[in-house]
């Protein structure tokens, strides 16, 4: 595996290649990311960049994991061909003065409760693209905003990668994969898969309202938001219908946890 932090060293294709972006902290979701992009049989590249600009002034900017030897070892394990791991300032210039920014998908939900957020993302994985040249890009449905945004960034801006979703990888008893699982405490913890349950029986019932009532039941869960939505535009509607969607986001402490769970 060739580690790069220079995009100066990054190697020129000699096949196809497929790109797994990533913060780092890596667990059994960004595994199964690689899994997938190593059966495409092509050079399998991942990033790990902890993105300032989509962080919000007071998040958890500082304070995100970034144990570089244990990802080292976890790229190795997933057979990874290349690892591009670079600081800020290899990636931003001082003086910067060009972003990235969607302007439709990205109004609600997490870019409501995060504004910028997204604008920090599109960059960033515009500059990704740009630098690594990939065919291939591999995103995660729990992120089902983001999923949505990059496709419709690919599609605006004229990339030629195809953008592959893999399905959200869960704990045993429900609660999806996070880099920011690590920070809940033994109690946040234990009550946290109520976010899957409250979307599995909104789902059943499709009641958005009740996912609501079942996660203000856990004494440790405070709601950003639970709201449904169409799953093309994101826009908020107001009864189930064909491709809808409900996304949820839930503060346990500090720890701001999401969540979706498609309606058909």
């Amino acid at each position: 595996m060739k580690i790069i932090t220079t995009i100066a060293d990054v190697p020129p294709k000699t096949s196809r290649r497929v790109l797994v972006p990533t913060m780092g902290a890596l667990h059994r979701a960004h595994g199964e990311l690689m899994r997938a992009a190593r059966q495409h049989d092509d050079e399998v590249a991942v990033s790990i960049f902890v993105n300032p600009l989509q962080f919000e002034p007071g998040s958890d900017f500082e304070r995100y994991p970034r144990p570089e030897k244990e990802d080292e070892e976890f790229c190795r394990k997933y057979d990874v061909d290349l690892l591009f791991r670079p600081e800020p300032n290899e990636m931003y210039l001082e003086d910067r003065s060009t972003f990235v920014d969607e302007t439709a998908l990205a109004q609600t939900l997490e870019g409501k409760s995060r504004p910028g957020h997204f604008r920090g993302v599109c960059t960033v994985v515009a500059k990704l693209f740009n630098i690594l040249q990939p065919d291939v890009a591999m995103f995660g449905e729990k992120d089902f905003q983001q999923l949505a945004i990059i496709r419709r960034m690919v599609r605006d801006l004229s990339y030629k990668i195809d953008i592959v979703a893999v399905p959200t990888v869960r704990e045993e008893d429900g609660l999806a994969f996070s880099s920011r699982n690590r920070y809940l405490n033994a109690d946040e913890r234990k009550q946290a898969p109520v976010i899957r349950k409250a979307l599995l029986a909104a789902a059943e019932k499709k009641d958005v309202d009740l996912a609501r009532k079942i996660i203000g039941e856990a004494p440790l869960a405070r709601i950003d938001y639970v709201d449904l939505v169409d799953a093309e535009t994101l826009q908020p509607i107001e009864s189930v219908r064909p491709n809808s969607l409900i996304a949820a986001a839930v503060f346990f402490g500090k720890t701001r946890l999401i969540d979706n769970i498609h309606l058909s």
